[in-house]
């Protein structure tokens, strides 16, 4: 295993209280191999879920060990809960910004780095999908492009904090008031259908229709944002299954009810819309 990253993140440029814990980024990927030659391989930085309260261990090192497994070089970042818009968005572009630069260290192309996420993690991804080039990011970042990912992958995605909103991660993230009142601005922040641009980038999207916990509709919402703006996107959205699938088999299964063959090809898909350039 490589040894993990504690990443600079620039807090006080947006007014923010470094917190007590750093930010860490693991990296799970191939090592140089003298028979393989020099390689380079398209990068995820997996944001696991947890509804911005912890950092679910079953969406984090599985699928990481699954994406090294077919040759995409994975990080696992354990960014901070608990902590309020902008902070965890900060330390996804810290993240993403390490990574590039260190691109040549990873084997990683610099023009193939996504972000992924599950569930609230899947919101923090596209947050900086649709925010990388907004103050948010560029009163921070003196080069908002190195922040930039060149693709999302959201399963299971919490999107909005409208009617549709898992409110526990909303309310995690703007606070109490704002996180129960749809039209605020701290709300409408973190409402990331209503800032899909035409820099946004391709999104491999999969959700179930009868999740239960964050409704379908939070996909439905961004697709159709995403359409608007004729952003490319592949999307599967799969008739049964419970929230947090994540491999939808034994590698990360909590119990039987993870257990989904009907869902568990969105990993195999994925695979194969990153090979083909997020097309």
């Amino acid at each position: 295993m490589m040894p993990e990253i504690t990443l600079s993140v620039p807090y006080e440029k947006a007014g923010l209280a470094a917190p007590e814990a750093p930010a860490r980024l693991v990296p799970v990927c191939l090592p140089f191999a003298d028979e393989n030659g020099r390689k380079d391989r398209p990068a995820v930085i997996i944001c696991p879920g947890g509804g911005y309260d912890y950092c679910s261990e079953r969406e984090s090192y599985p699928p990481a060990l699954r994406f090294a497994g077919y040759g995409v070089q994975a990080f696992v970042l354990y960014y901070n809960c608990q902590k309020r818009f902008p902070s965890a968005l900060l330390e996804l572009a810290a993240a993403v910004s390490y990574v590039r630069s260190h691109a040549a260290d990873y084997e990683v192309d610099p023009s193939r780095i996504a972000v992924l996420g599950f569930s609230a993690g899947a919101h923090l991804a596209g947050s900086l999908a649709v925010h990388w080039n907004h103050p948010v990011i560029s009163d921070v970042f003196s080069d908002p492009q190195c922040c930039r990912p060149n693709a999302q992958i959201l399963c299971y995605p919490v999107i909005t904090a409208g009617e549709y909103a898992h409110r526990g991660s909303i309310v995690n993230l703007v606070g109490e008031a704002d996180g129960h009142q749809y039209d605020n601005p701290r709300a409408d922040a973190v409402s990331l259908e209503k800032h899909v641009s035409a820099d946004t980038p391709p999104c491999f999207l999969w959700h179930t229709s009868d999740d239960n916990c964050v409704p379908v509709q939070n996909s439905l919402l961004y697709l159709q944002a995403l359409a608007a703006k004729q952003i490319p996107f592949e999307s599967h959205i799969y008739p049964h299954g419970a929230h947090g699938l994540s491999l939808c088999d034994e590698s990360s299964a909590m119990g039987d009810w993870h257990i989904n063959d009907v869902c568990a090809p969105w990993f195999s898909a994925c695979i194969a819309w990153i090979r083909r350039g997020y097309q």
